[in-house]
């Protein structure tokens, strides 16, 4: 593929390490033409040249700051090296294919062996090799385009983008938001696609198309309407396993909260066992725990709590009444669970339908969520956008947990030869999936939740694509099993240490990138990329409602946006509204 003549060599050999070589180059002028993070090719076994990266130029003066009049005459020589990290081979022939690229060293270069700068129509040529991983293929998912050449397109690996999961980070205004949405475009696209969006901002609800399906949880204006929504997602509180209902319902600095969580666990597991005798489901009985998907009376959850409170017994001993074990100790407990289902905020969880009690709701629910585009009715719909936004902060991370640990559950208990790959895309996931989350809170049992979707979700066709501008607040163990970068600007040291730590010993010069990245411009490693590399994202079809507000723009316009009353009314209803209010000016004309 590659014809180069010696003497149009940079330089030669001088060092070889296990994935590093040092080349020293001669001549003044062949150095200019090299930058650093540019593609070079050494010499190595015929027909599997290697391609490096250019990590560090120096160059250095034998004899400089020696004293002119002492040694009078003396010509100072300049030793110019470069340091090159390999990144893998170009086999001339592999298995009967001609001219492949692979992530692999088989061999290095020897002492003295000739480097040369890949540039022009060379470089142009490797591209193509590079670009033609998946092309016309199911595997192909394109980002845009090579910064080092703009013609190649830059593709990633579909299969191990989402078999080993990823993360997509960048700070506020990096084009984040815009590289998801290139992602989510190309899945949706898919004919049999199959992921899910926990959008907590509703950035994405402008991605349009019949690949995807929006849908919103249940906000506080839902709960008067008279027919249910199909779009609205009402998710049942006996959806929660005990860790995730015993952290919502119990407080913890109640020094009665053992004994607390203890009577709560006992009573959902009877509560559940009740409800499968009245449904005639007594097959279930023999196998069922308290974490099993089974709807329950949370209402005779809260009668017996009453009754254990004010419980009398009569002592062996001296035959006299006394208080029993949980007497005016669950008092706390009762009023938060009361407070708790007639927050109209958590109607979606104590509030659905009267079908969200039912047994078979878990089937419809999983069908709408889980199921693949060929799966849904119409067939629409496989990239299914969640809108989480009218979703109380306090309990979001267990929400989405929730819907995540519902996705795990089934894939698991699904026959391996029927399951259906399925993707999370976890946008802002540092709010849910938090290294700083404290032990045994909230947030703490989504993270648990997560970390084990990171570590087990491959074997059950469960991918993560992780999505955050503070990858330093991430889960170090989820954000650790992330096997695919895309990192676009970072700012922060902290975030761009995490970023570094996921990278091998011998790309770790990326990360030097990331401060001064170009908006919508990513470095991008992994097991998806054959080569890393600094890669242009492509525009999509339909951007994300993430833009950065322009002020000063904004500022000088001279109009009036309004909306203000809107806000308020919004704000009062705890829900989006669609309708417009009566302006301000009106009201206070009608009261005059």
């Amino acid at each position: 593929m590659f014809v180069f003549r010696d003497e149009t060599a940079l330089g030669k050999v001088v060092s070889v390490d296990t994935g590093t070589v040092v080349v020293q180059v001669h001549a003044p002028d062949r150095l200019q033409r090299l930058q650093v993070n540019r593609l070079v090719v050494l010499q190595a076994r015929p027909g599997q040249p290697l391609i490096g990266v250019v990590r560090k130029i120096t160059r250095q003066m034998d004899g400089e700051g020696v004293d002119e009049e002492t040694l009078p005459g003396l010509t100072l020589s300049e030793s110019n090296f470069v340091r090159i990290a390999l990144v893998g081979t170009l086999f001339h022939r592999d298995r009967g294919q001609r001219h492949v690229f692979r992530r692999s060293l088989e061999a290095v270069p020897q002492i003295d062996a000739l480097c040369f700068a890949l540039e022009g129509p060379d470089l142009t040529a490797f591209m193509q090799v590079v670009s033609q991983i998946g092309a016309g293929d199911t595997e192909a998912l394109s980002l845009g385009s090579y910064t080092l050449d703009a013609g190649a397109a830059a593709l990633l690996n579909g299969n191990r983008f989402f078999q080993r999961h990823a993360v997509v980070v960048g700070s506020t205004g990096s084009g984040k938001s815009w590289t998801t949405a290139r992602l989510l475009e190309q899945v949706a696209d898919l004919p049999n696609a199959n992921a899910l969006v926990f959008d907590i901002h509703g950035e994405y609800r402008t991605l349009t198309g019949s690949g995807f399906r929006h849908l919103r949880v249940a906000g506080p204006a839902d709960l008067d309407e008279g027919t249910a929504s199909p779009d609205v997602l009402y998710l049942p509180y006996w959806l929660l396993n005990y860790d995730a209902l015993r952290t919502l319902l119990v407080e913890r600095s109640d020094q009665n909260a053992p004994n607390q969580s203890m009577l709560i666990g006992r009573l959902v597991r009877e509560a559940k066992e009740k409800f499968l005798q009245e449904a005639d489901r007594k097959d279930l009985l023999a196998g069922f725990t308290v974490d099993s998907p089974i709807p329950f009376d949370l209402d005779w959850v809260l009668s017996r709590l009453g009754e254990h409170n004010e419980a009398m017994e009569v002592n062996p001993h001296t035959k006299k009444e006394r208080q029993a074990e949980f007497n005016n100790k669950l008092g706390r407990l009762i009023a938060r669970l009361e407070a708790k289902t007639q927050d109209r905020r958590h109607g979606f969880l104590f509030g659905g339908r009267p079908a969200t009690g039912e047994l078979g709701y878990l089937d419809t629910l999983v069908e709408r969520l889980l199921a693949g585009r060929r799966g849904q009715s119409d067939e629409k719909g496989g990239v299914k956008i969640i809108d989480f936004s009218e979703v109380p902060s306090d309990i979001l991370p267990l929400i989405i947990a929730m819907v995540a640990g519902l996705a795990f559950s089934v894939q698991q208990w699904t026959p391996s030869d029927r399951r259906h790959p399925i993707a999370l895309f976890c946008d802002e996931a540092h709010n849910y999936i938090s290294d700083l989350a404290q032990d045994d809170s909230e947030a703490r049992v989504a993270v648990r939740t997560f970390e084990r979707l990171a570590k087990e979700g491959r074997k059950y066709g469960v991918g993560l694509v992780i999505i955050s501008q503070r990858p330093a607040e991430v889960s170090r163990t989820v954000i650790s099993q992330c096997n695919n970068v895309i990192a676009m600007r970072l700012t922060n040291a902290e975030d761009q240490s995490r970023v570094r730590s996921l990278l091998p010993d011998t790309l770790a010069g990326f990360a030097d990138l990331l401060p001064v990245l170009d908006v919508g411009e990513a470095v991008v490693v992994g097991d998806a990329s054959l080569l890393p590399a600094r890669v242009r994202i492509a525009e999509p079809r339909s951007k994300p409602d993430s833009l950065t507000v322009e002020f000063w723009t904004r500022w000088s316009a001279d109009n009036n946006p309004g909306g203000l009353s809107n806000a308020c009314e919004a704000w009062r209803r705890q829900s989006f509204v669609t309708t417009a209010v009566q302006p301000v000016a009106a009201l206070e004309a009608e009261i005059a």
